[in-house]
């Protein structure tokens, strides 16, 4: 598929002009987010460099690079589980990737639907507790008052 990102440039080439707003990691990667295009369901994190992300622009499939295998990976090409791109945008920053994709099958390598299924960490900060909260206002009102 090609989308026109790689108009007027050699193949092989990132569009200069989606280069030049990237923010790399020291090691020339970028943090990529894989978000199902009609849940908003976050799936999955992985990383890119300038050619997988030339390689996903100009295929439609989402590629990454594999940090501890050192290649790259065209998602689905072994498992089946395709996330085939629907729209590729970058944060204000430039410092993320965030792929809207199709998901086939499972996004994460030990087949749960996302990389954050029954990975949910105990979360209990202290102002989310309502007795918390309302003890901070009222104390808040009371030295309102006194002053």
């Amino acid at each position: 598929m090609d989308n026109g990102a790689m108009t007027d440039h050699p193949t092989g080439v990132l569009d200069p002009a989606i280069a030049d707003r990237l923010r790399r990691t020291a090691d020339g990667l970028v943090p990529a987010i894989a978000q199902q295009h009609d849940t908003g369901e976050v799936l999955m994190l992985a990383w890119m460099d300038d050619e997988a992300l030339r390689r996903t622009l100009a295929t439609g499939r989402a590629t990454y690079w594999s940090r501890s295998r050192r290649e790259y990976w065209v998602k689905g090409d072994t498992s089946g589980h395709v996330q085939r791109v629907v729209s590729v945008a970058l944060d204000c920053d430039g410092d993320t990737i965030l792929l809207k994709v199709d998901q086939t099958g499972p996004a994460c390598h030990t087949g749960t639907r996302t990389c954050f299924d029954g990975r949910t960490l105990p979360f209990s900060p202290e102002s989310s507790r309502p007795e918390s909260a309302s003890t901070e206002a009222s104390d808040a009102v009371s030295s309102a008052a006194g002053a």
